[in-house]
């Protein structure tokens, strides 16, 4: 009996008529709206059904042309980073729409950017920092609904949306949050108050944006002298992770945390490297005074 059956799933399968499917190798262009995904139309003919032969075939068509669908039926509320897809390989540009008659984009706070997206001197600075008064009011940039509203040794009060594009924004070091996990958000619903909590140096809004937790420059989408996207959809694809390449140089580089009684050729001994080495990478020179708690690069 399971010999039977196993063939006739297979056909069931094989045989879905697949519209929205397109079994090309070149890039293609995904359209999402809501948590539906579907396939530009000018980048399609209209062939009818189409049959697939093979399993493998079939699933690695959904695979390709849909890869990260799944991961938008998981609602994570106790995790505010949760890996899920790997873009590094992504050929399909996803069009993401960001104003429309349904929805639209609203500056969280309109203040001056202090620290942008990039790299910082020994770690990776996700998002984009701008500044505001302690207890001015924070907006969600979109509609959606809160993943994650809580506390965080980092990041402070912190709260997450997820919009009904698909794109998340976090914002950081809140002194108050709102609301809370699974409230229903239209834009521009004030989701707490500016602040200084968590890992942070005077008052300001860290704003990331993700998408499926791979972080994204805000500023390929805002303009935060403007206060309004550059276009009204998103083209989502490899170029938009291209910093991953400069995470990788990072992840090379070896910082030591000076300790009390460290020196420079204490050092300089326990890592196999020259104490001109060490201070050429550092900028500083053999006399220079070590703090305990400064960091020094060795690699």
């Amino acid at each position: 009996m399971k010999k039977i059956i196993l063939p006739i799933v297979i056909i069931c399968l094989a045989t879905l008529q697949l519209k929205a499917l397109n079994f090309s190798d070149k890039d293609t262009v995904t359209v999402k709206t809501g948590d539906v995904f579907t396939k530009n139309p000018k980048t399609l003919k209209n062939i009818g059904p189409v049959m697939v032969t093979s399993l493998v075939a079939f699933t690695d068509s959904v695979y390709r042309s849909v890869p990260d669908s799944m991961p938008f039926y998981d609602w994570i509320t106790d995790d505010i980073h949760q890996k899920k897809f790997n873009f590094g390989n992504i050929k399909d540009t996803v069009i993401i729409v960001l104003n429309d008659s349904n929805d639209h984009y609203t500056p969280p706070v309109k203040g001056k950017i202090t620290s942008k997206f990039g790299k910082r001197k020994w770690r990776y600075h996700y998002g984009t920092d701008i500044d505001l008064h302690t207890g001015d009011p924070v907006h969600s940039a979109f509609n959606g609904r809160v993943r994650i509203s809580r506390y965080s040794k980092s990041y402070g009060h912190v709260v997450v949306v997820r919009h009904n594009n698909g794109l998340e924004t976090l914002y950081a070091h809140l002194s108050k949050r709102y609301v809370k996990v699974d409230s229903i958000l239209t834009s521009g619903t004030i989701i707490g108050l500016g602040g200084n909590t968590g890992h942070s140096y005077g008052s300001h809004l860290h704003f990331e944006v993700r998408y499926f937790d791979e972080a994204i420059d805000p500023m390929d989408i805002f303009s935060f002298e403007s206060h309004k996207t550059h276009n009204d959809t998103l083209a989502i694809s490899q170029c938009n992770f291209m910093y991953r390449e400069e995470l990788k140089l990072m992840s090379a580089i070896v910082w030591h945390r000076v300790r009390s009684g460290n020196t420079l050729g204490h050092i300089a001994r326990k890592y196999g490297r020259s104490i001109s080495s060490i201070c050429r990478l550092n900028g500083i020179s053999r006399n220079s005074i070590l703090r305990i708690g400064q960091r020094l690069r060795v690699r």
